[in-house]
């Protein structure tokens, strides 16, 4: 069976789709119950394709949030940032809105999913990576759009991207984002392995491998990611950290 994900998505965050309406009142739903570990990865803009990723904790769904990392630098889409499908209410006249290619990785509130790589762990529910094994399906004609899918021997592979055979996804985590294929929101988006501090993504979030995989192990018992524009935090302000 595929397995829901999140090329550079897991179960859906989908307590906070609702939120987005609420965005530009500065107000959203909370985060899902038992979340008290969050990566925020910010950009200058949308159009930008850097940026700096922290990570936070706190100790109840009434808690504040408390830094537990300094900022680091991260890489964006090449084309920088989009509203993701669920908070396209989100987008003030002007700001995009994710696309399938578009080369953009989608702002929003987000679960972190699996995590995944090349080497074996004992870490739960880790894909390892094989070449020939598992696709990301990023076809939007196909029912399994969005979906990591394992090949079935003597099976034509589904429309999609190798996983096992990108060294970037040497080490990676799944996020969750809930795409729409009739409208060709995006697929595949994970956080994984850079290429280097100037190369941006097809749409994903990544960085040095050694931090990957601390935040495979920051992530292991829950997490969720958001990603926006600095200038955007201001409408998530009741559930992230004030800058």
């Amino acid at each position: 069976m595929p397995l829901p994900i999140g090329r550079c998505a897991a179960p859906f965050l989908v307590g906070l789709a609702a939120a987005s309406a609420q965005a530009r009142e500065g107000a959203c739903e909370s985060l899902p119950a038992g979340i008290d570990r969050l990566v925020l990865v910010t950009g200058a803009g949308f159009a930008s394709g850097n940026g700096r990723l922290r990570l936070f904790r706190r100790n109840g769904a009434d808690a504040s949030w408390h830094a537990v990392s300094p900022p680091e630098p991260v890489v964006l889409g090449r084309h920088g940032l989009a509203w993701g499908h669920p908070f396209r209410d989100a987008a003030r006249p002007g700001e995009p809105v994710k696309r399938e290619g578009d080369g953009r990785t989608p702002a929003g509130l987000y679960r972190l999913g699996r995590s995944f790589g090349f080497p074996a762990t004992v870490r739960p529910g880790h894909l390892v990576l094989r070449p020939g094994r598992t696709v990301c399906v990023d076809d939007p004609d196909s029912p399994a759009y969005n979906h990591l899918v394992p090949v079935r021997q003597g099976r034509v592979a589904p429309k999609g991207e190798d996983m096992g055979a990108e060294p970037l996804y040497r080490r990676g985590l799944v996020i969750a984002y809930p795409s729409d294929a009739a409208q060709r929101a995006g697929s595949c988006i994970f956080l994984h392995v850079w290429r280097g501090p100037t190369t941006g993504t097809a749409g994903c979030v990544a960085l040095p491998e050694r931090r990957v995989a601390a935040i495979q192990n920051f992530a292991s018992r829950g997490a969720a990611i958001a990603i926006l524009p600095e200038t955007a935090l201001p409408r998530f302000s009741a559930c992230l950290p004030r800058p």
